[in-house]
Formats: structure tokens, C-alpha cells, sequence
């Protein structure tokens, strides 16, 4: 059986710890590109020299040739300028299309046959600027975001009530960054309500701290985060390898669904080995819609910024 290839494009820290997560694991093949490409290739050989005590056999290739992601069956790009200290996420879109549209012109030229992971901020507008550059069907393009935020609201509620992660769920819809949507209706320990296990006001700062988990984690860094967002690609590059149909909260493309259209925004999708193989629809109440077109029509104005930004660099809308 042929084994599966990811490419990597961007050896920054989420590339690299997501390479080394994929290699330990032993769930594919990595291409890690770099446009510096003596760095893709010292990481991936730092990598390969730990596989006789980490016991993979996992090739890892490093380059900063971009013929070399042909035959992959995902990429992922995780190139762009990182936050810093009181910057927003959107601040970072001027800067981070015009990398992502290089990453895209190459992934349409060398893997056009691959499914494209966006990982690069402001993340909701450069998965959409992805599929404007690509042309790939909606399916087959889909923004990391969601299990990130839902990871860290999970890990928030769990120190808070003193459980093991693993016993919480929780839910984080909308676009990523200021605007998300934590769904505390849809929060439980080991099956028990949020509600009932903490009070409203102690909810309302957790879900605080989720939308700011991001500038916390740059404040006390000073760099932004990469092992939870590393952790987060690698679970759906294995949905997606794998063809298990699990149900992560992604930025998927909007036909209709939750009565929104030609839009990129974090919702549970099923992934697998299409790619995003459909949206799952939930019930809100009223408060919850009324958040959700709050961060969509955010969504919304991020999306026109980069058709404008298309129009002016050349390509039509």
C-alpha cells in the first residue's frame, strides 16, 4: 500500500513541531517546504536522525523547491507574519496575501489534486483568498480554526471544574479571532451541563479568555502559539488520510447553509477522505444566531477586503 504524502509549506514552528508530529505518529510522508530552504532541509534531518530511537519510518523531506510537493495528497500552509504583542489578527492580511497567493499558485500548479489546510491569519480571509487563487472545488479547501479555539475552551473548563480534558466537550463556532463564537449551551462535563457545574459569570470569563487565548499565549511568549494549532492539523490531516468522517469544528465554504453563501467560517464539518464532506447544521437560539451573523458579517467584510485586494493584484474576482 502506497503510503500517503503531506506537504508542509512553511518550516516556521507550526510547520515543523506539525512535520514531527506527523513523523512520530507515523501517519505520512512530509514534504516540508521552506522558502529558505537550508532551514526545511536541517529541521527535516534533525527529524529523520530521530527515527531510530522514536521507531518511525516515515520519510521527511525538506526543500525549498516547490516541484517537490507534487503527488501530495495534503497540503498544508502555515507560512505567513506571526501577531505580535496588541496586534489583531486581520492586521495581517496586506501582509499574508500576497504569501499565501504564492503558496496557492504552486499548489494549483505542482498538487492540484491535493486538499488544501489554511492555517495562515487573518485565517478566515486567507482560506477564502486560497480558494479564489486555486480554483479547487469547496470541498477540498477548508481553514484550521475551530479546533483549536474548541480545544482551548475545553482545556479552560477542564482546570476550572478540575476534570480531565478528556471529560469535557465544548464548541466553538464563527470566524476566528474577536468575533468567534463559544457555545456554552453546547459545553458539558462527562455529559453534565456547563451550567450546572459553573455560574454564569465564571462561563463568561472563560469564554473571554478563549477569544483572547491567542494574545495571552503572544504576551507571555512573545511569539505567537504553535504546539495546539500543530496538534489541531494533524488531527484533520488524519480524518482526512484516514476517512473516518469525525465531526471538527473547520472553516468550511458556506452554499446556503445557516443561510450564508460564498463565505469561509468555523463550523462542525465531517471530514474525510474528500475533504470536507458536508456542514453540520446546529440549532441556535436566538442569542446564539444573533453572535454567529455578529462574527459572520466580520467574515463578510474580510472577504471583500480580499476582493479587492484580488482586483488590484490582477486576478479576476
Amino acid at each position: 500500500m502506497t503510503r500517503k504524502t503531506v506537504s508542509i509549506l512553511g518550516a516556521g514552528k507550526v510547520g515543523s513541531t506539525t512535520a514531527q508530529l506527523l513523523a512520530y505518529k507515523g501517519i505520512s510522508d512530509v514534504v516540508l517546504y521552506n522558502r529558505t530552504a537550508d532551514t526545511a532541509k536541517g529541521i527535516a534531518l534533525d527529524l529523520m536522525e530521530s527515527a531510530p530511537i522514536e521507531a518511525f519510518d516515515i520519510s521527511v523531506k525538506g526543500t525549498g523547491d516547490y516541484k517537490d510537493i507534487r503527488g501530495s495528497d495534503v497540503v498544508v500552509l502555515t507560512a505567513g507574519a506571526q501577531r505580535k504583542e496588541g496586534q489583531t489578527r486581520d492586521e495581517l492580511l496586506e501582509n499574508n496575501a500576497m504569501i499565501v497567493k504564492e503558496m496557492c499558485d504552486n499548489v494549483k500548479r505542482y498538487a492540484p489534486d491535493s486538499k488544501m489546510i489554511v492555517l495562515t491569519n487573518p485565517l478566515d480571509a486567507m482560506v477564502y483568498l486560497a480558494k479564489k487563487i486555486t480554483g479547487f472545488p469547496k470541498e477540498r479547501v477548508v481553514g484550521m480554526a475551530g479546533i483549536l479555539d474548541s480545544s482551548r475552551f475545553r482545556s479552560f473548563i477542564a482546570t476550572e471544574t478540575g476534570v480531565g480534558v478528556e471529560s469535557v466537550s465544548a464548541l466553538v463556532l464563527g470566524g476566528h479571532g474577536d468575533f468567534m463564537v463559544p457555545l456554552p449551551r453546547h459545553a458539558s462535563v462527562a455529559g453534565v451541563p456547563l451550567a450546572e457545574m459553573l455560574d454564569r459569570s465564571s462561563i463568561d470569563r472563560l469564554i473571554q479568555r478563549t477569544r483572547d487565548a491567542g494574545a495571552e499565549i503572544i504576551k507571555l511568549e512573545k511569539s505567537s502559539s504553535f504546539y495546539a494549532p500543530a496538534s489541531s492539523l494533524v488531527a484533520m490531516i488524519t480524518a482526512m488520510l484516514n476517512d473516518t468522517k469525525e465531526v471538527f469544528p473547520c472553516a468550511a465554504y458556506f452554499s446556503g447553509e445557516y443561510k450564508l453563501s460564498g463565505i469561509f467560517m468555523g463550523v462542525p464539518v465531517v471530514l474525510g477522505s474528500k475533504g470536507v464532506e458536508r456542514i453540520v447544521e446546529l440549532q441556535l437560539t436566538k442569542e446564539e444566531r444573533r453572535m454567529f451573523d455578529e462574527s459572520a458579517n466580520k467574515v463578510i467584510a474580510l472577504s471583500k477586503q480580499i476582493d479587492g485586494w484580488v482586483t488590484r493584484n490582477g486576478r479576476k474576482k
